[in-house]
C-alpha cells in the first residue's frame, strides 16, 4: 500500500481556511482507499469527506492544507480540543513508565480514580464505587445493567424513546434507533420503551409546559399498575440530555420525578452520561442540573482527556454485590487514559472551565434564538452548556428535514466548520465545540453556521 502525499505539512495551523474543493485531491485519494479497504459500516467520512493530517486546539487540518473549526470534537470526546499540551505531556510521562495494567492498582490509576470521585456531588462521596470497563461507553452500559440485574435479581429494563446507548448487540436493544436494529434479529429481551419529554414534539401530544409531567405520569401509571404489563424492572436507563437523539435536555422536573419514582419502587436509576458528562453541559455531570443523586452513572468519551479510550461506571456501594470477574475487559487498565483523564479533569477545575461552558452556552443560545424568525425551516434551538442543537423542519408540513440539515452541514464544511447531525432523520445540526473554546473562535464558527443556514434557505 503506497503512502498518499501530504504536500502542506509545514503550513501553520490556524483557521478556518479552505483553499480547495471539499474533498481536496489528497483527501479524495485517501477516501477512495478507505472505500476500497474498509468496512461499509464506516460513517463520518460519508458526510464529512476529509482526510485529517493534523489537529490542535479547536482546529483540524486536512491533507490538502484546509483548516476547519471543529465543533464535532470526536463526537464529544475532546473536551479540551485536540492535543492539549499539558495533557499530552501527562501521557508522554506515563508512556515512559507503564502503559497497561489490567485492574492492578497503579499510582496513576489511583490518582485518576481519586480525581473522578472527588468531582462527584458531595452526596455521593464516601458511598460510590467505580468499575473501569472496556474502552467504549457501550461496554459501560453493559456493565451498569449487569450490575443492576445482579443486585436486584430482576431482568427487565426501562428506557426511553429517542435514546441512544451504543451499537453493540445489547445496547442496540436499549436504543430507539430502528435502522440499526432491523437487520439484526433476536436482540436482548425485556426492554420497555417509554416517552421521553421531547417538548418541541411531545410524544404524548402535550404542550411544552406539560410534556414532562405527562411523560412522567404515564410511566408511573404503567409501573404501578398491576395490569400494566411491565414487571418491576432491574433498572431505569435515561440520558439527562439525549445526544444522538437530537440534543434534547430532560427538564429538571422530569429527572426529579423519575428519581422519586425509582426510589419509591426500589429500582436503580442509571444515567447515561457518556456524551453529556465531563463538563459538556456546564456541570461535571448533566444530572447535577436537576439536583438528583442517581444510583449508577455511566461515563466515557471525554473521560479520557484527549481521546484516550476509557469507560467507567460510578455506582452506589449497596449495589456492589457481583462476584470477582463479573465484568472484565483487557483494556480496563489503560494507564495512558488514566494519565490523560486525570490531567484534563484538573485543568477543567483549575481554569474554571465549567463556568466558561455555562457562560458561552447561554451566549450561544441567545445568539441563535432569532433563527426561527429569520428562517421558517428552523423549528427549534436548544441545548445545555456547549451541547447544542438546531432542528430543521419542512416549512409546509413541519416534518423532520434531514435533507436540508445535510445541506447545511456540507455548506458549513466548505466554509471551514465541522458540525454533526443527529435526531430523527438526522434533522438536527449539532454543535459540540471544545469546552475551552475562546469567544472569538466560537463567534467565527457561529458566523459560518449562520452563513450556511442563509445559503440553505
Amino acid at each position: 500500500m503506497t503512502q498518499v502525499e501530504t504536500p502542506h505539512a509545514r503550513v501553520p495551523l490556524a483557521g478556518p481556511a479552505v483553499r480547495t474543493d471539499v474533498p481536496g485531491p489528497s483527501s479524495r485519494r485517501y477516501l477512495e482507499r478507505q472505500e476500497a479497504y474498509e468496512s461499509n459500516a464506516r460513517s463520518y467520512p460519508r458526510r464529512l469527506p476529509i482526510a485529517i493530517e493534523r489537529a490542535a486546539g479547536p482546529f483540524v487540518r486536512d491533507v490538502d492544507g484546509n483548516v476547519y473549526i471543529d465543533f464535532l470534537t470526536g463526537a464529544g470526546v475532546l473536551a479540551l480540543g485536540h492535543n492539549h499540551p499539558e495533557v499530552v505531556d501527562a501521557v508522554r510521562r506515563q508512556l515512559e513508565l507503564y502503559c497497561h495494567g489490567l485492574d492492578f492498582p497503579t499510582p496513576i490509576k489511583d490518582e485518576f480514580v481519586s480525581v473522578q470521585l472527588g468531582l462527584l456531588p458531595p452526596e455521593m462521596h464516601g458511598r460510590t464505587r467505580i468499575q473501569l470497563c472496556g474502552a467504549a461507553g457501550e461496554n459501560a452500559i453493559d456493565a451498569a445493567l449487569k450490575l443492576c440485574k445482579t443486585a436486584t435479581g430482576r431482568g427487565d429494563v426501562v428506557t426511553f424513546h429517542g435514546g441512544f446507548h451504543g451499537s453493540t448487540h445489547s445496547t442496540m436493544a436499549l436504543s430507539g434507533l430502528l435502522a440499526q436494529k432491523e437487520p439484526v434479529a433476536n436482540l436482548v429481551p425485556g426492554v420497555h420503551f417509554f416517552p421521553y419529554p421531547y417538548s418541541y414534539r411531545c410524544p404524548l401530544g402535550l404542550t411544552p409546559d406539560t410534556c414532562a409531567a405527562g411523560c412522567l405520569a404515564y410511566l408511573e401509571r404503567v409501573l404501578t399498575d398491576p395490569n400494566g404489563g411491565v414487571p418491576r424492572p432491574a433498572a431505569v436507563l435515561v440520558e439527562p440530555v439525549q445526544g444522538e437523539g437530537g440534543v434534547i435536555p430532560a427538564p429538571p422536573e422530569f429527572l426529579q420525578g423519575l428519581r422519586r419514582l425509582t426510589l419509591e419502587l426500589d429500582v436503580p436509576l442509571v444515567v447515561d452520561e457518556v456524551q453529556s458528562g465531563c463538563g459538556r453541559t456546564g456541570r461535571w455531570f448533566a444530572f447535577e442540573h436537576a439536583g438528583i443523586v442517581p444510583d449508577v452513572v455511566v461515563a466515557s468519551k471525554a473521560l479520557g482527556g484527549i481521546g484516550m479510550p476509557i469507560a467507567a461506571i460510578f455506582y452506589d456501594e449497596r449495589l456492589d454485590v457481583w462476584e470477582p470477574g463479573a465484568h472484565t475487559g483487557t483494556f480496563r487498565g489503560n494507564q495512558l487514559a488514566f494519565a490523560a483523564g486525570a490531567a484534563a479533569a484538573r485543568i477543567i477545575v483549575r481554569d474554571g472551565i465549567l463556568d466558561h461552558v455555562r457562560e458561552l452556552g447561554a451566549y450561544t443560545l441567545e445568539r441563535l434564538a432569532p433563527l426561527p424568525e429569520r428562517h421558517p425551516f428552523v423549528g427549534d434551538v436548544r441545548g445545555l452548556g456547549l451541547m447544542l442543537g438546531i432542528e430543521l423542519v419542512d416549512v409546509e408540513t413541519g416534518a423532520f428535514d434531514g435533507r436540508r440539515a445535510a445541506t447545511v452541514q456540507r455548506l458549513a464544511l466548505e466554509r471551514g466548520l465541522i458540525v454533526e447531525l443527529g435526531g430523527r432523520d438526522d434533522c438536527v445540526v449539532r454543535l459540540m465545540p471544545p469546552l475551552n473554546v475562546s469567544r472569538a473562535v466560537l463567534d467565527d464558527g457561529l458566523t459560518i453556521l449562520e452563513e450556511a443556514l442563509d445559503l440553505a434557505a
